[in-house]
């Protein structure tokens, strides 16, 4: 069923075009992703498909049976509200009804022989009744609690910036809707909750209309992709990963199609001046082809942020952690933890939400002091800290000012010097925008623009805290690729597994009342370790147990097949090591070829596969040949 269709649908801001001719169609039960540069105009179109937004031409549809539910980056909060009540201030039929029943109620313990009073909440009860109402408080605490909200009495006064997110997404998907519109539903949420919102739109049967910068999630949920570019919508059929290939073939076609009428304008143009006779009709037409060539509009060929900054020297004593302890009151969050951070280290910080992972950033860059233990900093360490709060961000400033507070220059990967301008057009803010007031800019841009500002100083040891919170996708690839050769030190915060699984190669690990463990290896590695750790020992015991029994009674030797393959390992893991390198210089060297890169990490993926593979195979084949000498 068509739920809504935008037909021509155009927005201006002053002088800049959001929206151009948009004309698409929303049907129940689609899942459809909607992705773009940040201030390319995403969350504008959401309010104008609420009805939150006025858009300046073209006209829209909807279906007679079309409810949404919405939301939004910028929730309203009743500071004085309960955490239900909260959740109940919409104004759907749902809510208001179920509001007004609350009130007759509580009118009606005042006030008991009122019959007017005892008839209306008959009437609501009847209501309540039809509209399948009794289970939606429940409901609201079971999602609440998913989300890890569990005090429903609590003041919104006294919760984070993060929890007040998680109100507001409970509100959002306990509304009765047949299009859910969603914008950054996974800010703020960690990797087990985001597990269990995937699951959720996945089994919802009505439409979502939605905004993330998550594309593992965006994978798992959607079966339309929506891409908004220079106030167009392109639209592809599929998930993320069908975006990805179609979206490389449509550049293709389009760069190809843009050289051709490049190249016929060309001659047409070479023709002009030799010049033309003309009383020729002939002539005439190809003069009036010419100008038609001329006049075409141009194939937007998309413009790529781009990440091109030399770090400072970095020695080789970078950060060391010794005996670290943190508590706030009876809140244990850091217990005797130590730890090593070396150059080429790209280390992620993974855990729930408020378990003390800013935390441990915050001692680190010396923000807040340890309860016990050392933080030792090495000399020639130059921190750059992307907080998730955009800290001492000027907002009157413009964009130019604020970054040559940073530097006026900076070298680029060969040496050469780059301009503050220039570094900001590289990170597409035109020339106009660079003298733009910061509070004018998108909550995206602001971030895109800070991230800019601290490469600008040229840090070695990169902390990055929730970094892939506001940041739309093209960013973070290109960030991604920067941070896969950055010759110095990462540390990050994230919940984006997609992030963690392309970026970091050794994991902090934060358990809860203090308990820290660690882990070589990116998120996936150590989810599919995490897992086989849960087998049961009893049947590994019961596996091993027969080959026991066998090597009492019989001597052991090295079979045929086994003597041939302990001769012949330590060559064959030389060979794979050497193919594995061979993989990761393609993957570096792929850049945005996204549908190549996919190709390369699957295949380093099999080849890590092997290699840890024939590692366990030459340390048991070494322990048997060291076992089968000593033997008597």
């Amino acid at each position: 069923m068509n739920l809504i269709t935008l037909n021509n649908i155009s927005k201006s801001y002053g002088e800049k075009t959001i929206l151009n001719d948009i004309t698409f169609t929303i049907n129940s039960g689609e899942k459809i992703g909607l992705i773009g540069i940040n201030g390319t105009g995403k969350s504008t179109l959401l309010k104008i498909i609420c009805g939150l937004t006025d858009y300046d031409s073209g006209s829209i549809t909807t279906s007679n049976e079309l409810s949404i539910s919405y939301l939004s980056q910028n929730t309203y909060f009743d500071d004085d509200s309960t955490v239900m009540e909260q959740i109940f201030k919409g104004n759907s039929k749902e809510v208001t009804t179920l509001k007004a029943y609350e009130k007759a109620v509580q009118d009606a313990e005042i006030h008991q022989q009122d019959r007017r009073t005892q008839k209306l909440i008959v009437d609501l009860t009847q209501e309540l009744d039809a509209l399948n109402l009794w289970d939606m408080e429940s409901e609201a605490k079971t999602i609440l609690t998913k989300l890890g909200i569990k005090n429903f009495e609590e003041k919104i006064r006294n919760l984070s910036g993060g929890q007040k997110k998680r109100i507001a997404l409970a509100s959002a998907l306990i509304t009765p809707s047949n299009l859910l519109i969603l914008d950054e539903p996974t800010n703020h949420l960690d990797s087990e909750t985001i597990l269990w919102l995937e699951k959720y739109l996945t089994q919802k049967k009505g439409a979502v209309f939605m905004i993330t910068h998550d594309r593992y999630f965006l994978d798992r949920i959607t079966n339309n992709m929506f891409e908004l570019h220079n106030g167009k919508i392109y639209t592809y059929t599929g998930n993320y990963s069908d975006f990805l290939s179609q979206k490389l073939e449509r550049e293709e076609m389009e760069k190809s199609s843009e050289e051709k009428r490049e190249n016929l304008l060309r001659r047409e143009l070479a023709w002009i001046k030799r010049g033309a006779k003309a009383r020729s009709t002939k002539q005439k037409a190809r003069i009036q082809r010419f100008n038609d060539l001329n006049d075409k509009e141009a194939i937007d060929i998309q413009s790529k942020i781009e990440i091109s900054a030399q770090s400072s020297r970095l020695g080789k004593k970078v950060i060391e952690l010794k005996d670290i302890r943190k508590s706030f009151g009876a809140k244990k969050l850091i217990d005797d933890f130590s730890f090593i951070f070396s150059k080429h280290d790209a280390v992620g910080i993974v855990g729930p939400n408020g378990i003390g992972k800013s935390t441990l950033l915050n001692i680190i860059t010396g923000s807040i002091l340890p309860d016990n233990g050392i933080v030792d900093v090495g000399s020639t360490v130059k921190i750059g800290y992307f907080s998730q709060e955009s800290k001492d961000m000027d907002e009157s400033l413009r964009v130019i000012e604020y970054v040559r507070e940073g530097a006026e220059f900076i070298k680029d990967e060969s040496g050469e010097l780059i301009s503050a301008s220039k570094m900001l057009e590289n990170f597409l803010f035109s020339g106009e925008m660079q003298w733009t007031p910061i509070s004018k800019l998108s909550g995206g841009e602001k971030r895109r623009l800070y991230l800019l500002r601290i490469l600008m100083e040229a840090p070695n040891v990169l902390i990055l805290d929730e970094p892939t919170n506001d940041l739309d996708i093209e960013t973070l690839t290109i960030l991604e690729d920067y941070l896969y050769g950055f010759s110095g030190t990462v540390i990050t915060v994230s919940h984006d597994r997609y992030f963690l699984d392309k970026v970091v190669n050794k994991l902090i690990i934060f358990k809860g009342n203090g308990k820290i463990e660690y882990n070589t290896g990116n998120y996936s590695e150590y989810l599919e370790k995490a897992i086989l750790d849960e087998e049961p020992k009893t049947e590994k015991l019961k596996q091993n147990k027969p080959k026991e029994e066998k090597a009492k009674n019989h001597k052991l030797k090295f079979s045929y097949k086994e003597q041939r393959e302990y001769d012949e390992i330590d060559g064959l893991i030389e060979t794979a090591e050497t193919e594995l390198a061979e993989l990761e210089d393609n993957i570096a060297s792929a850049g945005s070829n996204y549908v190549a890169l996919q190709e390369f990490l699957s295949k380093k993926k099999d080849q890590e596969d092997k290699l840890q593979n024939l590692y366990d195979r030459w340390e048991y084949l070494n322990e048997l040949a060291e076992k089968i000498k000593n033997q008597k």
